[in-house]
C-alpha cells in the first residue's frame, strides 16, 4: 500500500494517501490510531487537511462550533462555474453552513424525515424493494450485480417518492441523480447536473403552479409564502435531500450484504432470527461506514488536538470509519458482531450536522436485507477478485457487488 506513514515528522509533513488507501484504508487508520489522534495527510485528491482518526476526539470535534463549514478555507476547494461541483450545487444548503443559517435551513427539512414521515414512506418503501426483488428472482438461481440491482435503484426511487417527483419524470430523474453524485467522469457528471437541475426547475415550477403536499411542495411553499428560502438555497436543499437519502443508503445496503457474505455465522444468525435485523444494520454502519470521512470543515480560530495544535483556517477531516474502529471505545473492532452492545457508532456523524437522512436509511436497509434472507435461501459472492470501491475520501462505496443467488421462496 502506497502510504508514506514514515515520512511524517512532529504532524507537518503530510501522509500521502493513494487509491489504495480508498480501496482498503482499515490498517492505515489502524497505525494512524496507534500514533496518535490527528495527523497531517494529503488526500487522493492532493488536498492537505487535518485527519482525526480516534473517536473521543472526532466526536468531541463533530460537535465543535470553532470547527467551521462555510468560509472562504472550503470555498476555495470547489471551482466556480462548476454546476456538478459538491460545493457549489450543495453549497445553499445546511450541510455547508454555521448557525444561524444552519438552524433556518435544517428546520424546514426536518419534518420530511421524522419519525412519523418516516414510517408513513415505509408501505411505499417495502413495494419498491419487492419489485426488485421479484426481478431478481427471474434470474435465480445464478448471478447478479446487487448494487445494480437493488441497492442503487431502491434509494432513489424511495427519494423520488419522498420528494414528489411526477411518475412520469421518475424514470429520467433515476437515470440523472447517479452520475452527478457517482460519476468518475467530470464531464459526464457535469451534463448529467445541468439536466438534473433544469428537470428540477421544472418539477418546482409545476409545484408552485399547483401546490402538492410532498416535500418539494412543501419548501416551494415556504419560499413563495415565508420567504425564507431562496432560489439558490430551494435548489440546494433538494440537492442535499437527494443526498441524504440516497448516497449513504446505497452503501449501506451494499456494505451490509458483503458483511454478512463474509461472516457466515452472522448471516446464520440473522437468518434464524429476524430481530437481529436493526442489530445487522447498527453493526455494518460501524463495521463498514457508509461514509468513510464527515464532510471537510475549517479551523475557525486554533485548536488543540491531542497535542498537537492546528492553526485557524486549515482544513480538518474527521476519519468516521477509522473512528468507528478505534480500539479506546470498542471491544475487538474489526471483528463484525451482530450481539455487540458497544455499537454507539460515528456513521452518521454527531452534533447539529448529524446526517438527517439516517431514520430513511436505516429503514431501507432493514427492508432490503430482510427482503433479500426472505427471497433467497442461498446468496454468496460471486467472485474471487478483490471488490473495487470508488475512488473517494468521502464515501465507502463499492462500484459493484455480484452475488450468485438461489433457492427462491
Amino acid at each position: 500500500m502506497s502510504v508514506q506513514l514514515n515520512c511524517e515528522r512532529s504532524g507537518q509533513t503530510p501522509l500521502i494517501l493513494d487509491d489504495s488507501f480508498l480501496q482498503n484504508p482499515h490498517p492505515v487508520y489502524a497505525e494512524l490510531r496507534r500514533r496518535r489522534a490527528v495527523h497531517r495527510v494529503r488526500t487522493w485528491g492532493g488536498v492537505d487537511v487535518w485527519m482525526v482518526t480516534r473517536y473521543a476526539e472526532a466526536r468531541q470535534l463533530l460537535a465543535d462550533p470553532r470547527l467551521k463549514k462555510h468560509g472562504p478555507t472550503t470555498d476555495s476547494l470547489f471551482p466556480p462555474g462548476n454546476v456538478t461541483s459538491i460545493g457549489t450545487v450543495l453549497g445553499d444548503n445546511m450541510l455547508f453552513r454555521d448557525p444561524p443559517d444552519h438552524t433556518r435551513l435544517r428546520r424546514l427539512v426536518t419534518a420530511a424525515f421524522s419519525a412519523h414521515a418516516i414510517r408513513g414512506l415505509r408501505p411505499a418503501v417495502v413495494d419498491i424493494a419487492d419489485e426488485l426483488l421479484t426481478a431478481m428472482s427471474h434470474r435465480a438461481p445464478g448471478r447478479v450485480d446487487l448494487m445494480q440491482s437493488l441497492a442503487l435503484p431502491l434509494p432513489i426511487r424511495v427519494i423520488g417518492e419522498l420528494l414528489g417527483v411526477p411518475p412520469a419524470a421518475r424514470t429520467r430523474f433515476s437515470s440523472l441523480v447517479h452520475p452527478v453524485l457517482s460519476s468518475s467522469d467530470p464531464d459526464e457528471e457535469r451534463r448529467a447536473g445541468v439536466e438534473l437541475t433544469q428537470l428540477l426547475q421544472t418539477i418546482v415550477a409545476a409545484k408552485r403552479k399547483e401546490p402538492a403536499h410532498d416535500v418539494l411542495g412543501h419548501l416551494v411553499h415556504v419560499r413563495d409564502n415565508d420567504d425564507r428560502l431562496s432560489e439558490d438555497e430551494l435548489l440546494g436543499t433538494v440537492f442535499l435531500l437527494i443526498v441524504a437519502g440516497y448516497e449513504t443508503t446505497v452503501n449501506l445496503i451494499a456494505n451490509g450484504v458483503l458483511a454478512l457474505l463474509r461472516h457466515p455465522a452472522q448471516m446464520a444468525a440473522l437468518r434464524a432470527d429476524r430481530s437481529l435485523l436493526p442489530a445487522a444494520v447498527e453493526e455494518t454502519l460501524r463495521f463498514e461506514s457508509p461514509l468513510n470521512t464527515a464532510t471537510v470543515r475549517f479551523t475557525g480560530e486554533p485548536i488543540r488536538v491531542d497535542g498537537i495544535e492546528i492553526p485557524a483556517g486549515e482544513l480538518v477531516v474527521i476519519a468516521l470509519l477509522g473512528a468507528n474502529h478505534d480500539e479506546r471505545r470498542f471491544r475487538d473492532p474489526d471483528t463484525f458482531n451482530l450481539l455487540r452492545t458497544d455499537s454507539r457508532h460515528l456513521a452518521f456523524g454527531h452534533g447539529i450536522h448529524h446526517c438527517i437522512g439516517a431514520p430513511l436509511a436505516r429503514m431501507e436497509a432493514e427492508i432490503a436485507l430482510e427482503g433479500l434472507l426472505s427471497r433467497f435461501q442461498h446468496i454468496e459472492l460471486a467472485t474471487d477478485e478483490p471488490l473495487k470501491y470508488r475512488s473517494s475520501i468521502l464515501m465507502r462505496g463499492l462500484l459493484s457487488l455480484p452475488v450468485h443467488i438461489g433457492g427462491r421462496r
